[in-house]
């Protein structure tokens, strides 16, 4: 997987576990405030689309995770 494939997943997970966390109709619903960290994965997946700046992906850089396939 490269850098893409992992934000990609990373972001998809995390706005399922706070749309489940923060839902109250979800069995593993805790607080609604879960709802603001899906406002924010939200906001910064837009604001990728604009600036093409994402900081998931210069950690994920850092760890060493290759920016293309092989």
């Amino acid at each position: 997987m490269n850098i893409t494939d992992w934000v990609h997943s990373l972001a998809g997970f995390f706005i399922i576990l706070s749309l489940a966390l923060g839902v109250e109709a979800s069995p593993l619903f805790h607080h609604q405030y879960w709802l603001y960290f899906t406002l924010f994965v939200g906001a910064n997946l837009l604001q990728f689309g604009f600036s093409k700046f994402c900081p998931l992906a210069l950690i994920l850089k850092a760890l060493g995770v290759p920016e293309k396939r092989c």
